[in-house]
């Protein structure tokens, strides 16, 4: 007879050191974020998206003249060429927007004369050109899905307040462009997550960038990933009202169902990039003249909080997808 052989639970790589990194040290247990040193908290008071671009690039954060070279550096890398733009007029219009990223991104290669050149130069350029050009295309496919004409860069606006303006047509109020600069910030980094778990894979294989970070918003597209802010946002508008949350908290129990935007596999506190973005959405709805999404928002933390400690004897926690 044949020696049996048990089967492993397969985890997958939860919990497994892939590899070291000074980049980003995520500290589930004490909900601390550090960017090569520096806690997420001090950055997101005194940095610029830009200036944390810069550190996580470069190692150190940019002298003045520095950050105004790397700036404009972004700057000229921010058009992307005409034949993007018709390939997106192309898409349906219904495809989803990460789809239209992950395909459209490669196509930025044709603007780097030295794409997929292994040098360190070569690369930090390449990554330059995926950071402005990116912004470009997510910017000009939603305004084609909505049946409006991209709109060019504005080279006088920084990246955070540029995008919003190729967005909506208008050039942000302060306020509101560095809200978002805030928040591409805090989105910029976060150790050995999924994507940036692929896009090393595929960068070992010594593919360019270009099809790394292709490979990697595939991975991050996922529900369980980058896509978790848009099922947050699907659960508020399905719940509808503030009075209706204790229906919905107490169905999801009844149904082993999970929240959206409440636990995570490595924080064990509440996700330090919730905690700064929990204000900003109660600020954001007061300047648009509606707290609803923030009101329903702060109710659901509350009492699905309560709620599962209540009936399951677990505490859980705000991601950065809840308040994003």
């Amino acid at each position: 007879m044949d020696e049996c052989i048990p089967v492993q639970k397969n985890t997958g790589l939860r919990g497994v050191d892939v590899a070291s990194s000074k980049i980003c040290d995520v500290r589930g247990k004490e909900g601390k974020l550090i960017y090569r040193g520096f806690l997420i908290e001090d950055l997101a008071k005194n940095s610029t998206f830009e200036e944390v671009c810069f550190l996580l690039l470069y190692e150190r954060l940019p002298g003045k003249k520095e950050l105004q070279e790397f700036k404009q550096s972004l700057v000229n890398k921010r058009k992307i060429p005409d034949n993007i733009v018709t390939f997106l007029k192309s898409l349906p219009t219904d495809m989803n927007p990460m789809d239209v990223l992950q395909v459209a991104t490669p196509l930025l290669i044709q603007t780097d004369p030295n794409a997929g050149k292994m040098e360190l130069e070569h690369v930090l350029y390449s990554a330059e050109n995926l950071i402005a050009g990116m912004a470009t295309i997510t910017a000009a496919w939603d305004r084609i899905r909505n049946g409006r004409e991209p709109v060019e860069p504005d080279d006088s606006l920084d990246h955070a307040a540029n995008f919003l303006y190729m967005l909506n047509g208008e050039k942000p109020d302060d306020e509101t462009a560095h809200f978002f600069d805030i928040c591409l910030l805090l989105h910029a980094e976060h150790s050995f997550n999924a994507s940036t778990f692929t896009a090393r894979q595929i960068a070992s294989t010594r593919a360019h960038i270009y099809a790394a970070i292709s490979g990697a918003i595939g991975s991050l597209s996922g529900a369980l990933h980058g896509g978790a802010n848009v099922r947050v946002m699907q659960m508020l508008k399905e719940i509808g009202a503030v009075d209706k949350i204790e229906r919905y908290i107490q169905n999801i129990l009844d149904t082993g169902g999970l929240i959206m935007g409440l636990g995570h596999a490595v924080y064990q506190t509440d996700d330090p990039r919730a905690i700064i973005l929990a204000p900003m959405s109660k600020r954001m709805g007061e300047l648009s003249g509606d707290t609803t999404w923030y009101e329903m928002s702060k109710e659901l933390e509350i009492k699905g909080k309560a709620a599962f400690k209540a009936k399951k004897n677990r505490e859980i926690f705000c991601n950065v997808d809840f308040y994003s």
